[in-house]
């Protein structure tokens, strides 16, 4: 990859901000761990309804919410930083591209929190692991640094991982540092990602009922 100019560089700076204001999670996982917690699980195991359903469902509707209310104060500052503001790169179908990798990265941000949730089932407290997860994501998703700046070869290992497509991989659609076949190619990871952490958070879960029952909770 080419290096970035100054303008460039605020721009993914810029895109990064505005992807984080529409997939992050906020306390999903808290809220979840403190259900655990506290039992009030248990009306879900006498209802007619799929927990980690329930939990994406209110997540998607938080961030609605979230979006709706940040969208004042976001635009105001993309206005005052115009100047930084990059075009999506390509054509239509690129930029749907990028759509759909923001909403794999929405999906991909609250699996991951649930699975941290999970951890709740075995251990009192969770705020350490919701410590690592957040800073592997900041670290390793590109939102502190863009990660095609570092070498080929330790780039190649972290597109690998799921932490690039919380954040960098669609800032590269946008910006059109990705094109073609490598697009398509990200894409097919991320869904993979997405489709890993489901069946994990779903084991997750039910593992973690075992142990809940067993302590008669």
């Amino acid at each position: 990859m080419a290096g970035y100019t100054v303008v460039q560089m605020v721009a993914y700076y810029l895109l990064v901000t505005v992807i984080d204001t529409l997939t992050s999670v906020t306390e999903d996982d808290w809220q979840i761990a403190s259900e655990i917690k506290d039992g009030h699980i248990s009306q879900f195991l006498l209802r007619p309804v799929e927990y980690l359903s329930y939990r994406l469902c209110l997540f998607c509707a938080g961030r609605c919410v979230f979006i709706a209310a940040a969208a004042g104060p976001m635009i105001l500052f993309l206005v005052f930083q115009r100047e930084y503001l990059v075009w999506p790169a390509g054509d239509a179908i690129t930029f749907a591209c990028f759509v759909l990798s923001v909403v794999l990265s929405a999906l991909l941000q609250f699996l991951l929190s649930f699975i941290l949730a999970m951890l709740a089932f075995w251990v009192f407290e969770i705020s350490s692991f919701a410590f690592v997860l957040l800073a592997m994501q900041r670290l390793l998703g590109g939102q502190m640094f863009p990660i095609d700046i570092l070498p080929t070869w330790l780039q190649r290992v972290m597109l690998w991982t799921p932490m690039p497509y919380t954040a960098f991989f669609p800032a590269s659609i946008y910006l059109g540092r990705v094109e073609g076949m490598a697009i398509m190619s990200g894409l097919m990871i991320q869904i993979g990602w997405v489709a890993v952490a489901w069946f994990v958070a779903r084991f997750a879960w039910q593992r973690g009922l075992r142990s809940y029952t067993a302590v008669g909770g």
